[in-house]
């Protein structure tokens, strides 16, 4: 069976018994998801509240698959799938999913960043439903020994949860503002889909240096710099920026705390295609934490991807890519 027809399958009983159970717990398409998913790792129905015939039609869909003969990408696929279709539904603008194809593209980056590295520690401060974290350590290759998920939005953290666990991955989760002090040790690498836009909490913005000098801070700034504090010396942050981030009034403030933390690696400019408008257009932003042996490179990777539907160019790119990593080397 290929993988598409496997996807789908997957997909059909977990919407199937999404809808059932969001007409019986009258609870949200999304709720329901977390629910039924819930129920697919335990392989039982959770749901003490349900009546038996209820409780029956689930368990007939439910035997339908066995979640063992699905790799964790189909499973990641068909979950997602699901969320995607809940978050259409839902009104919540700090809802949305990095798209595939940036995620798969930012692994690449990041297995090319960790190479030599047999097992290291990960963080997403912005976790959402896992779906950037789980591509990332789906990606043949990586070994990350260790994976954090942080994210203010407990609906959201309950997604991701099980998401990971659907997938066997034993991330850490926290349910809490990522940008008040975090429980967790400083990592190797920090990948992240930033929240842009202002951090209403002025009073938890006032320990940043790169908090507005007036009016509320922009909280992907903010995101920024809590990430290099948990970033090792010599450790990355790659995260998602929206493409202009040093062009704005409080940018000035941010370069300057760049230039005393980090090294800047490489930006990268996402296809404006995959975004609905140039405003939300956004670039992959790579930094190294200063400490013992960082040496900034003799030039910043700096790129605009093709579409990445445009196979010839974007061969063409991952070639100077490949080739900026490896003078890196030396």
């Amino acid at each position: 069976m290929n993988g598409l027809t496997q996807m789908e399958e997957l997909f059909g009983v977990i919407d199937q018994t999404a809808i059932i159970l969001r007409k019986e717990l009258q609870c949200s398409y999304l709720e329901a998801v977390a629910e039924t998913g819930e129920n697919l790792f335990h392989e039982t129905v959770l749901q003490n509240e349900l009546d038996e015939v209820t409780q029956k039609r689930l368990e007939k869909e439910y035997d339908k698959i066995k979640l063992n003969k699905y790799d964790k990408e189909t499973i990641r696929k068909a979950y997602q799938l699901a969320i995607l279709k809940g978050m259409k539904e839902a009104t919540q603008p700090n809802h949305q999913m990095t798209p595939d194809a940036v995620g798969l593209f930012m692994s690449y980056l990041i297995r090319k960043l960790m190479a030599g590295k047999k097992d290291y520690s990960i963080l997403d401060p912005a976790v959402g439903t896992g779906n950037l974290l789980t591509t990332v350590l789906n990606y043949e290759e990586l070994k990350a020994k260790q994976a954090y998920g942080i994210d203010v939005d407990d609906l959201l953290i309950k997604l991701a949860y099980v998401n990971a666990n659907l997938q066997e991955h034993p991330v850490q989760l926290f349910n809490q503002d990522s940008l008040q002090p975090l429980f967790i040790d400083p990592v190797d690498l920090v990948v992240c889909d930033l929240p842009v836009g202002y951090y209403p909490n002025d009073m938890g913005a006032a320990s940043y240096k790169v908090k507005a000098q007036e009016g509320l801070s922009y909280a992907h700034h903010l995101f920024i710099e809590q990430s290099l504090n948990y970033t090792k010396p010599g450790g990355y942050v790659m995260v998602l920026v929206p493409n202009n981030l040093f062009e704005t009034e409080q940018a000035p403030c941010l370069h300057e705390f760049l230039k005393e933390e980090a090294v800047i690696q490489g930006l990268i400019q996402l296809p404006l295609s995959l975004f609905k408008n140039e405003n939300s257009a956004k670039s992959i932003f790579i930094l190294q934490k200063k400490g013992e042996g960082v040496v900034p490179p003799k030039q910043a990777l700096l790129v605009e991807l093709p579409k990445f539907t445009n196979k010839e160019a974007m061969n063409q790119i991952m070639t100077e890519i490949d080739k900026w990593f490896r003078a890196k080397r030396g």
